[in-house]
This record gives structure tokens, C-alpha cells and sequence, in this order.
């Protein structure tokens, strides 16, 4: 910061006071000035990140919500099918009849699972460009956990997604039903293994709905209503 002072002549010590106060008092306006502007911009650039992280979780929360409403829909119809089975087998039906019953079932058979995007672009930024140290402190705790829960979903999500994909013959199964076939017994241990990870992804969702809602400052889940328990 340059300060220019204009030049006076001095006759007394009077007159060195008077102008060594100006200086300082000068010197303390304009410190304090850029102290206001610097924290002003502190603050403008806080409230726009703000802005722009809630708006991120908003738009994850709504995206949450509707493959939410989607999975519960289509975990109800697995446990349908599987609970069919299930009964079917235990009363020895014979595995043509219970063949029958699967491939009645199972048109466009598939996991249909539904996961949210869940971006984060917004809150790359903000901790990039450091105006996260301007948010308010518990503010930013929210934001900070909701962002690593989203992280925690997507890590669980790919894990069970890959094993379920290599581990249990899903493939196998649904291309044999598109060739009108299917081993009762087989499917019954792939459609309960399909079952499960469905519903370990809505107990997911519905946990991070709660936590995406939570960062929000009215705490709330937006408008829609829960999807209902399976």
C-alpha cells in the first residue's frame, strides 16, 4: 500500500503534531478500509459458494429421491418373484411348472437399478479456490459431511455392483431368460442375491436423502415425500 502525504511546512512542534496525527490517522482509515473491502469480498464470495454447494445438494437430493421412489418400486417386485419361487419349491412343484411361473414374471427381466449421479462439481470448486475457509464454520461441517457421505454411497455402490456382476451368474441367468429358459433353483439364488443388493442400495438412499436434506438450511428434504419402506 503507497501512501502519499503532502508536503507542509513545519514551525512548530504544535504543527509536528498536528501533522504526524494526520499521518497516522490517515494511515489507520486506509488500513481499515481495505480491511472492510477484503472482508466484504470475504463475505460476497462466501454467500455465492454457499449458493452454489446447496444448489449441487438440492439438485442430488431431488435426483435421490426419484430413483429412490424407482428402486423401492423395484424392490417390491423382486421380493414378489422371489417370494414366488420360494413358495413354489417348498411345495415340490415340478421345476417345468415353476419355469413356467418365472418366465410369466420376468418379461424385461433385469436389476434396474437406480443410482443418482450425485455431483459435486460445486464443492470441487469451493475447496480449489480456498473461499471455503470464508463459510461460516458449522455451515461448512455440513457441507464437508455430506460430501464425504456421497463419496462413502458411490464407493459401497461400485463394490456390491461388481460383485453382484461377477459373483452370482445375474448375466447368465437374465440371458437364459431371454431364450425362454431358467433353472428354478439358480434363479431363485440370483433373483435373492439381486433382492439383497437392492436392498442394501434404498437403505443407502434413504439414509443419504436424510443427510442431503440435513445440509440444507431449512434441514428439511425438499418437498416429495419418502418413498414408502418396501
Amino acid at each position: 500500500m503507497l501512501f502519499e502525504f503532502p508536503k507542509v511546512r513545519i514551525d512548530s512542534l504544535k504543527d509536528f503534531a498536528k501533522h504526524y496525527l494526520m499521518i497516522v490517522l490517515s494511515i489507520l482509515t486506509a488500513l481499515g478500509l481495505e480491511a472492510w473491502i477484503e472482508h466484504a469480498h470475504h463475505q460476497r464470495a462466501a454467500a455465492t459458494a454457499s449458493a452454489q454447494i446447496e444448489t449441487e445438494i438440492r439438485a442430488n437430493l431431488t435426483e435421490a429421491q426419484a430413483d429412490l421412489q424407482q428402486d423401492v418400486a423395484q424392490l417390491k417386485r423382486l421380493n414378489t418373484i422371489r417370494d414366488a419361487v420360494s413358495r413354489d419349491l417348498k411345495a415340490h412343484v415340478s421345476d417345468d411348472v415353476i419355469k413356467q411361473h418365472i418366465l410369466a414374471q420376468t418379461g424385461d427381466f433385469d436389476l434396474n437399478l437406480n443410482f443418482p449421479t450425485l455431483r459435486h462439481e460445486a464443492w470441487d470448486v469451493v475447496v480449489a479456490n480456498q473461499s471455503a475457509s470464508w463459510i461460516d464454520h458449522d455451515r461448512m461441517q455440513r457441507y464437508s459431511a455430506v460430501y464425504a457421505s456421497q463419496r462413502d454411497v458411490i464407493t459401497s455402490m461400485s463394490e456390491n455392483t461388481a460383485l453382484l456382476m461377477n459373483g452370482t451368474g445375474m448375466v447368465d441367468t437374465i440371458a437364459d431368460l431371454h431364450t425362454d429358459e431358467a433353472q428354478p433353483r439358480e434363479f431363485l439364488h440370483v433373483v435373492s442375491q439381486m433382492a439383497a443388493m437392492l436392498g442394501q442400495t434404498v437403505n443407502s438412499l434413504r439414509m443419504l436423502e436424510k443427510q442431503l436434506g440435513a445440509a440444507l438450511p431449512d434441514g428439511t428434504s425438499n418437498s416429495a415425500k419418502p418413498a414408502p419402506a418396501a
